[in-house]
């Protein structure tokens, strides 16, 4: 089917991106490698793949690294609820980056990271101050831009609520829900589609909502058991797909989404697109045409020594919090043994987890993207376990503990220690 042929590109993208840079071995004896001073280590980026990898580095090295976190803000933003906020579902939290500084008895320094002297091993601050390092990591994400210029044009970070307006009272009839080509993470656009219908349906309406995408199925990365699934949750709800699909903006008059190849219009609607993104390695890291920075299974940047980089920011064609955290816990791994802590350097193996909002309820979607993974598991119980829309072997553990939001909703009585972990089950037709 088609979603066999994507995903076997996909697959194609993704082992080109894992392609080794280096011979990775296992440590030995650790007094090898140890100095007698801790192994300095600056993390850089306060948000999913920052967090995940200091906290990895303190499990996995102890007191064999020394540990300091720089980030621009003072709060890690839990940032995938976002989109459910205008619907009642959810909302964006803060959680002060002091806290996990304090847990992973790391230094905190609120700067921006603005280049790195891979020569000396030093980072230079916003503030003009630097830090020396034994191994940094870059956790310093992508930047987002719209996907279109124009001002009538909902970016899906915006506020919401106007265009909900809109579509409840009856003054446009047509939405248009791009997702643009290039890396990123198509999940937002679905849930917008499917609770955007909800919302209005619920109010008497029934827009006609078209969701743009260059995936040849939907969400056809989780595998074909996903793309069963989301299909049917999309035609329950009424949205049209447009896949294969690129969208241009003619401003008109009247001004009117451009599909490519089809060269079908819609006209006289609205528009919210998900944004292109871009990489922002810092000064003096080697980078991609598009700013990206490419790094081996292990997190090690190509040609630049002793550092490592995880999350949005490296040069891998799909971006999500749950695959930043993995990819910070392999680099983590691999620099705790540089440290001579006794651990496996085990590679990034990509394995997606993601709960979609529908207008029905929450989906679990867990797919295994390297191959091997079948046809992917689809469910409306979890998954795995803290059930979050962020997995993090040390991270999701570490948000459940405080906040017990994240697990209210899927048990009547929490306690204990929060373990994150897959429920490997029997998974019922979807």
């Amino acid at each position: 089917m088609a979603a066999d042929a994507v995903l076997h590109g996909l697959r194609a993208e993704i082992r080109l991106a894992l392609a080794p840079c280096a011979t990775i071995t296992l440590a030995h004896d650790p007094g090898e490698l140890m100095t007698q001073n801790s192994h300095r280590v600056v993390v850089a980026g306060g948000g999913v793949a920052g967090l995940e990898a200091l906290l990895a580095l303190h499990a996995l090295a102890g007191d064999r690294v020394e540990l300091t976190l720089v980030s621009p803000t003072a709060d890690f933003v839990y940032r995938p609820l976002a989109v459910a906020e205008p619907f009642a579902l959810g909302s964006a939290r803060k959680t002060p980056l002091s806290e996990a500084a304090r847990t992973a008895g790391a230094t905190l320094v609120q700067a921006p990271l603005t280049g790195v002297d891979v020569a000396n091993r030093t980072v230079l601050l916003g503030d003009g101050e630097t830090l020396p390092y034994d191994a940094l990591v870059l956790a310093t994400g992508a930047a987002a831009e719209p996907a279109f210029g124009a001002a009538h044009v909902f970016n899906w970070d915006d506020a919401i609520g106007g265009l909900l307006r809109d579509l409840e009272e009856g003054y446009s009839q047509r939405l248009a829900i791009v997702i643009p080509p290039g890396p990123g993470w198509p999940l937002p656009a679905y849930e917008l589609a499917l609770l955007i219908s909800s919302d209005a349906r619920g109010m008497g309406m029934k827009p006609e909502i078209t969701l743009i995408t260059p995936e040849q199925a939907p969400l056809a990365i989780f595998g074909p058991r996903a793309v069963e699934l989301v299909t049917e949750e999309l035609n329950q709800a009424g949205v049209e797909v447009e896949l294969g699909a690129y969208a241009d903006l003619d401003p008109g008059p009247p001004s009117a989404i451009v599909m490519r190849p089809s060269g079908r219009r819609i006209e006289g609607g609205r528009v919210l697109a998900l944004p292109r993104l871009r990489g922002r390695a810092p000064q003096g890291v080697p980078a991609d045409p598009d700013g990206f920075v490419t790094v081996d299974p292990h997190g090690r940047v190509a040609g630049a020594e002793h550092v490592w980089a995880a999350g949005d920011g490296i040069a891998f064609p799909v971006k999500f919090g749950g695959l930043a955290a993995e990819q910070a816990d392999a680099a983590a791994a691999d620099i705790a043994a540089e440290a001579g802590a006794m651990v496996e350097r085990v590679p990034f193996r990509p394995v997606l987890r993601g709960r979609l909002l529908t207008g029905r309820g929450p989906r679990y979607l867990r797919h295994d993207a390297s191959g091997g993974g079948g046809e992917g598991e689809v469910a409306t119980h979890t998954l795995w376990w803290p059930p979050g829309k962020i997995n993090g072997r040390y991270l999701a553990p570490w948000l459940a503990a405080r906040d017990e939001e994240t697990i209210t909703d899927h048990l009547p009585q929490s306690g204990g220690l929060a373990v994150q972990t897959d429920l490997h089950r029997e998974i019922g037709g979807s």
